[in-house]
């Protein structure tokens, strides 16, 4: 026997429970025929028994209805016999009675076939929709399903969280609450044009469109739309996805490449940087060998002349120039610092007599502020001497046009055993939108004159001698630029 033939069986506790109303209803139909035989005749007898077999084929199907027929052929004759009115209209009834029986039984089987393919198929819809609802809710796109007027017939859970509003919400509203203006106006225009003329402007394509969430803020999507048919309506089913994701990677990735790129010019930039520092050694030594020539034979000719300590002076800063590129080239080259015990007040002296050339020809008022205790460091003094020079330099340009001219330079002693040197102008200010990038490669405060890289070399360098080094705000307006550089321990002095 297959499995749809053992599933139409009734189970154990239907059938006994056909049988037992199809006894009971035929009893209860012995015991009215009984009471009512006097007023009604022997005409009824049968008919009391159709109750019985009705409920039996209803609850059993066939053969709880037959054996309600053979119950009540049964039962009518021994009440027709014992009354001794056997007549032929008696036989009539019983044979209509019987014929009735197997067709109630018949059909009863058939209502009960009926009834459980409809029972089947109704659970195999739910299962589908259960199956169904669970793909939909784990898949990560969001699904909305609208009607050919565009109104929200399905609103998936991602949906929910990706527009914010719920289903209860959507539900019933045209489904251009969930575009910004102006795509909000013009959608049921397009529908509208789709009906009348079958155009497909979206319908099975991919394409990148606005959306607009609960909040009112907007997203880029990426959209498909499917269509289906179901009786004489159509549906437009559209999958959703976000990609505020993919567009932030996007430029974070063109973010990268730029600075990748930067880094490559600054690093083709030191490779010149060397090979510059190589070539210009010769020149400045030359330089510097011909002005201590020039100096002796005019100490020769005419001792004591001015000329002579003015040459004497070129030639230490053409020498000076020159260690300035050796270390310059070593310290593009990667090499190790050379740090000494220095005096700070001295270093400083040194680098204020070439910085501040030119600072009193602008009008600039220069004030020098030193505490004896941040003096004696542990530095590269030609290094430290050019962050110094840099951040000088800097200053009196940044005073150009400037009422107020006024550098103040101070030296304190810090925490951690540091000394700090500071840089005050009047100037006109950093701007506030490159205060925190000031330090990268190829920033520039000076526009197209600048090359953005000599703050860059100033904080490598500090960095290096384990310091740091900071932009700040000058209360009397300007900008002000600080340094630590470690301050010498005593054994390192002795």
């Amino acid at each position: 026997m297959d499995e749809d033939a053992a599933s139409s069986k009734p189970s154990r506790a239907e059938a006994f429970s056909a049988y037992s109303y199809a006894v009971l209803l035929i009893g209860l139909g012995v015991i009215a025929s009984l009471a009512l035989q006097h007023l009604l005749g022997d005409g009824v007898v049968f008919l009391l028994f159709v109750p019985s077999l009705l409920v039996a084929s209803a609850r059993g199907g066939l053969w709880p209805g037959l054996a309600a027929t053979v119950l009540g052929v049964v039962a009518g004759s021994i009440l027709v016999l014992s009354a001794d009115r056997f007549v032929l209209g008696n036989v009539v009834n019983e044979m209509l009675f019987a014929g009735l029986g197997v067709a109630v039984a018949i059909g009863g089987e058939r209502l009960r076939e009926g009834r459980r393919r409809a029972d089947a198929m109704a659970q195999q819809i739910g299962e589908r929709e259960a199956y169904l609802q669970s793909i939909l809710s784990t898949v990560p796109d969001a699904m909305v399903v609208i009607d050919e007027h565009g109104i929200v017939q399905s609103f998936s859970a991602a949906a929910e969280k990706l527009f914010g509003w719920s289903v209860s919400e959507v539900a019933g509203q045209n489904v251009s609450i969930l575009m910004p203006s102006p795509y909000r106006e013009a959608h049921d225009g397009y529908l509208r044009h789709y009906a009348m003329t079958g155009e497909r402007r979206m319908i099975g394509l991919r394409r990148m469109e606005l959306a607009q969430r609960k909040d009112g803020s907007t997203f880029v999507m990426e959209l498909s739309v499917g269509e289906m048919a179901w009786g004489g309506h159509r549906y437009f089913t559209g999958f959703v996805k976000d990609l505020t994701d993919r567009q932030e990677s996007e430029r974070r990735v063109q973010f990268l490449q730029s600075e990748l790129a930067h880094v490559s010019r600054f690093s083709a930039m030191g490779e010149m940087a060397a090979a510059l520092a190589h070539e210009l050694n010769q020149p400045l030594s030359a330089i510097s060998n011909y002005l201590r020539g020039a100096q002796r034979l005019l100490d020769a000719q005419n001792p004591g002349s001015e000329a002579i300590g003015a040459i004497g002076r070129a030639a230490e800063q053409a020498l000076r120039a020159g260690q300035i590129i050796r270390r310059l080239r070593n310290f593009v080259s990667r090499e190790e610092t050379e740090k000494r015990v220095e005096s700070l007040a001295r270093l400083l002296d040194e680098v204020f007599a070439l910085a501040l050339i030119g600072a009193k020809e602008r009008g600039v008022q220069v004030h020098i502020d030193r505490d004896p205790a941040a003096d004696v460091v542990l530095v590269d003094k030609v290094q430290i001497q050019q962050v110094v020079f840099n951040l000088v330099r800097n200053a009196l340009e940044a005073m150009d046009g400037c009422d107020r001219r006024e550098l103040v330079i101070r030296v304190v002693r810090a925490p951690c055993d540091m000394a700090e040197v500071s840089i005050e102008d009047t100037g006109s200010g950093i701007d506030p939108d490159i205060m925190e990038r000031l330090f990268q490669p190829l920033v520039t405060t000076k526009g197209s004159q600048g090359m953005g890289v000599g703050l860059s070399i100033c904080r490598t360098i500090v960095e290096a001698h384990g310091g740091r080094i900071w932009p700040g705000t000058n209360p009397r307006g300007g900008a002000t630029f600080s340094f630590t550089v470690p301050l010498a321990r005593e054994d390192e002095v002795a």
